[in-house]
């Protein structure tokens, strides 16, 4: 595996649960990305104007970075700031490392 690649599924559990209201805002964005999918999917079908598409392709690229980067900050302020302070940060801080590497692609 090549050792910049996160696996797809870690099985790790987030050291502290995410609250109802942080669960709905993260899906509630999501389910906005998905509608703006499927916007774009309409523009395909009726062969609208190739920047047209693009603009959308865009503004869906970074709500999803967005997204990414909520749920990245809650990440270090939770799980990584507990692994710092039980004596195990290597291993938490490598990994989110790791994955801010995989963001910036």
């Amino acid at each position: 595996m090549d050792e910049n690649k996160l696996p797809e599924n870690s099985g790790k559990k987030p050291v502290k649960p995410r609250t109802k209201d942080e669960k709905q805002k993260v899906l509630d964005r999501l389910k906005r990305i998905e509608g703006q999918v499927r916007g774009i999917q309409k523009m395909v079908e009726e062969d609208r104007y190739c920047v047209d598409i693009l603009v959308q392709i865009s503004a869906i690229d970074s709500a999803l970075k967005q997204a990414g980067f909520s749920l990245m900050e809650r990440h270090t302020k939770h799980c990584v700031s507990d692994a710092i302070k039980s004596g195990n940060g290597d291993e938490s801080i490598e990994e989110l490392m790791k994955v801010m590497k995989q963001f910036a692609k």
